[in-house]
């Protein structure tokens, strides 16, 4: 999860904390900071490192100020900080900021830094005409102004913070500035699902960039794809994202061009689904990894048993578009496999965290439904029961009620989101609207996503979220009235 201090390291300077972003002339480009502090590594509770940067721990107080919005012109971005945002909206349907003092904020075409123009400057105007044409040339689901209006925006945002090399960056702000395997893949899946081919399949493609040669991903990697920037363990839920991600493209993209496409992503699934397949135990069951809270447990978790069911079955029914039947018997026999070790060990205890019951509640439950995986036995029960176990006073929801893990009173977006997207994808669009409606009574002053909520119920972290924001969108999709396709698990 980008930015939770229990399992990500934030990359921070002293000196950015207290840097004030000053605002610049008509055409000039906004000022930068150039200071020279030595970054520092930010240790979160429980986080396993491998120890290279050991000596260069700071206390959480040096965080710097997130971003709370994003200036953009496809090629670059710059962050928002709140001291800019405030009084500030954007220009509607694009990522040109209208400042309080009524002049525009923007990323000119080809540039790094940001300039402050007069309103209505002829290059603004261009750039918020393409980003519009952008939105138009796909689908902004949403049933509602309010719902549309998200959409749009987090839409953009995601535009936004995807690379030309298609690394999908989490967030804007130092801890946030890498791309996640999990994160990516949920943002093609929603690109997929709203008529931006392109941008889903760019991803797809820096995925199969970025695979290791034993078919795994790194927990994260620099945005260059030159590797990891830190050294926390890697994570086996990629070899089910990527492959569900891959799935849910080769569904909505054109037919003329996608099986060509697809043969070019097929090493990469092959890779992949041999790997998780391979990794099963005795018992169906994937090994302990890290799941989506970046922590090791000690007995495997569903936050990666049900992301590797997904990716088996989405592998299998890929394999035979390919006319790979071999490849497609093996999968399918992992994922029966799997299926039965999730049925026998997790299904008794209402899908919580681990097999060995002691560590509580987990929002990855979500992950066993639709548009993951077909809704098992017990499923609409144990989410009901989780999401009352996780619910907190703001309305949010923690990710888990593991005792060694204290979340504290913030609530995720994230983890709130899985919600709405599993309960839309299984027929209860009430109970999905009324996560979404909090979710988005919880956007900042720009409309933008947070990664949090704060106990008083104020939007906090990093904005915008990139998983949040693809979580959304599929959940306003499959709300529109579409059913979003699950991987089918073969009998």
């Amino acid at each position: 999860m980008p930015g939770v201090l229990l399992g990500r390291w934030a990359v921070v300077t002293a000196a950015l904390a207290s840097v004030a972003v000053p605002l610049c002339a008509a055409g000039h480009h906004a000022g930068r900071h150039t200071g020279t502090a030595r970054p520092a590594l930010v240790r979160p509770v429980g986080h396993q490192s491998r120890g290279e940067a050991e000596g260069s721990y700071a206390p959480l107080s040096m965080l710097a100020a997130p971003t709370v919005g994003l200036l953009s012109n496809t090629t670059a971005a710059e962050g928002v900080p709140a001291a800019v945002a405030k009084g500030a909206r954007y220009v509607e349907g694009s990522n040109v900021l209208r400042l309080a003092s009524g002049r525009w904020m923007y990323l000119p075409a080809a540039a790094k830094a940001s300039a402050v123009v007069a309103p209505g400057h002829p290059p603004a105007r261009r750039q918020i005409a393409q980003s519009r044409a952008w939105l138009a040339s796909g689908r902004v689901p949403g049933r509602s102004p309010a719902q549309r209006a998200a959409a749009e925006r987090a839409l953009l945002s995601m535009r936004a913070l995807l690379q030309p090399n298609g690394a999908m960056a989490a967030g804007w702000s130092p801890g946030w500035k890498y791309s996640w395997p999990r994160d990516s893949s949920f943002a093609s899946a929603a690109f997929a699902h709203t008529g931006h081919d392109a941008e889903a399949y760019r991803i797809l493609r820096h995925s199969a960039a970025t695979q290791r040669k034993d078919g795994t991903w790194e927990a994260r990697t620099k945005l260059d794809g030159t590797g990891p920037p830190d050294g926390r363990r890697w994570q086996l839920d990629a070899d089910g994202w990527v492959p569900w991600a891959t799935w849910q493209w080769y569904r909505t993209a054109p037919r003329a061009t996608r099986h060509a496409r697809l043969i070019t992503l097929y090493p990469m699934i092959r890779k992949a689904a041999d790997h998780a397949a391979g990794s099963l135990r005795k018992d169906g069951l994937p090994p302990a990894s890290p799941d989506y809270w970046e922590l090791m447990t000690t007995t495997a978790n569903i936050g990666t048993a049900a992301p590797l069911l997904a990716g088996l079955n989405a592998s299998a029914d890929l394999a035979r578009e390919v006319d790979r039947p071999d490849d497609a018997a093996r999968w399918a026999r992992a994922a029966r496999r799997l299926s039965s070790g999730i049925s026998a060990r997790f299904l008794p205890l209402g899908y919580q965290r681990t097999v060995d019951g002691r560590h509580g509640h987990d929002s990855a439950v979500a992950f066993m439904a639709p548009p993951f995986n077909e809704a098992p036995a017990g499923l609409p029960e144990a989410l009901d029961a989780t999401y009352r176990a996780l619910l907190l006073p703001n309305g949010g929801l923690t990710p888990g009620n593991d005792p060694t893990a204290p979340w504290g009173g913030n609530a995720w977006t994230p983890s709130t989101a899985f919600f709405a997207l599993a309960w839309a994808a299984t027929g209860r669009p009430a109970k999905a609207g009324q996560v979404l409606d909090w979710l988005l009574s919880k956007r900042n002053a720009l409309g933008e996503l947070p990664e949090k909520v704060d106990r008083e119920g104020r939007p906090s972290s990093v904005a915008p979220l990139a998983w949040t924001g693809s979580i959304t969108v599929l959940s306003l999709v499959a709300l529109d009235g579409t059913v979003l396709p699950t991987p089918p698990l073969r009998r």
